[in-house]
């Protein structure tokens, strides 16, 4: 086997061409004096920022599908970023909601989420009127930012001022006003754009605090509103507490999920990933027949599947309904044929394809005669 050699750029140099990369040469974007910036937020008080409004997103993704939800409803741009990115669906007269998708992005680490919601970000630029190539080099310049410093929003340009501003809605950026002048401070979340290593906030959110019993109870040690509406997709809520929500996971709950698009397999995952630190070390984390029951439960209500489809009878001969049968079966649309009651079911979208067939048919007899 041959050995990786690996090189390491001297970090002035480092340093220049980074600057370079970013500003075109130009000189990189200064922050604002101490002394016009003041009471700027702490390390800590920036990062509780970031969550919260990271978190907001997530509930409002959440609790979108949920009538009686009290979250705000999402802006119009972040709503096509997400059913582009098919976190959503959406479906005239319907409210938004979930895709099997949009929770698996649920079960994903914050960078990773971060990076997917950036990348549709910048995919749907063009359609609000953004350059895509400027807004990728301005990311790559916030990425580039100190975490924490002010910088003056007079440097902005009219785009990077729009894109900092949808930017905030996500916790990437914290926006403050002085006596006259106003700045933007880069979080964590948008520092990480440039690193493919997970921050803290990531850690935070997947530490654990779900406990399951055997009799399918459900123990939530959590203050968050958020894991809340998440248990609340697949899990009957009874009440809540200022840090625990108790509930259970029933037949009907897993119904409504199932309905919504969510798998049991990701119902399961859910379930350990956050396992809590008092049963995460059992094996298995989640007690088997609770797992068996969500997996029996999911391939009994697969055990039906309702097709749209037609019913044609009344044929005037055999050959007649021969020749429709073997028809409907060439164009893939037959799904029940009885021979001796000359009737057959015919899959909805080739109803069409028939009605002509048979008119053509008729035609075709009526010029024999």
């Amino acid at each position: 086997m041959k050995k990786e050699i690996s090189y390491r750029l001297n970090p002035k140099f480092q340093s220049q061409l980074r600057k370079v990369i970013v500003n075109g040469g130009a000189p990189p974007r200064e922050p604002m004096p101490p002394n016009v910036a003041v009471r700027l937020p702490t390390a800590e008080e920036l990062e509780k920022y970031a969550l919260r409004q990271w978190e907001n997103f997530l509930l409002q993704l959440v609790s979108s599908g949920f009538e009686e939800s009290t979250s705000e409803p999402f802006s119009p741009f972040m709503l096509k970023i997400c059913q582009r990115a098919g976190l959503l669906s959406l479906r005239e007269n319907e409210a938004p909601r979930l895709t099997e998708n949009g929770f698996q992005f649920l079960l994903m680490e914050t960078s990773s989420q971060l990076w997917q919601i950036i990348r549709e970000y910048i995919s749907t630029a063009e359609d609000r009127g953004i350059d895509a190539a400027d807004l990728i080099s301005f990311l790559f310049e916030l990425s580039f930012h100190a975490t924490g410093q002010a910088y003056n929003v007079n440097t902005l340009t009219r785009m990077q001022l729009k894109a900092v501003e949808e930017l905030a809605v996500l916790g990437l950026v914290r926006f403050q006003q002085g006596m006259k002048e106003k700045w933007f401070i880069p979080t964590k979340l948008a520092t990480s754009l440039a690193s493919n290593l997970s921050d803290s906030s990531s850690r935070k959110a997947a530490e654990g605090f779900v406990v399951v019993e055997t009799n399918f109870r459900v123990y939530a040690y959590s203050t968050s509103r958020l894991h809340s509406e998440i248990l609340r997709l697949f899990s009957r809520l009874e009440y809540q507490l200022p840090n625990l929500i108790v509930g259970g996971i029933t037949k009907e709950s897993l119904y409504k999920a199932f309905a919504n698009g969510i798998t049991g397999e990701q119902i399961i995952s859910f379930l350990q990933q956050h396992a809590h630190a008092r049963v995460a070390q059992r094996i298995p984390s989640v007690p088997e027949n609770v797992t068996d029951q969500i997996r029996l439960w999911e391939s009994d209500k697969n055990r039906v599947q309702i097709t749209p489809a037609y019913i044609y009878n009344d044929f005037p001969s055999e050959d007649v309904f021969e020749a429709a049968c073997t028809y409907a079966r060439d164009i893939g649309g037959l799904l029940w044929e009885d021979t001796k009651k000359r009737q057959f079911v015919l899959r909805s979208e080739s109803h069409q394809e028939m009605r002509e067939f048979i008119r053509r048919q008729n035609v075709a007899s009526t010029n024999r005669k």
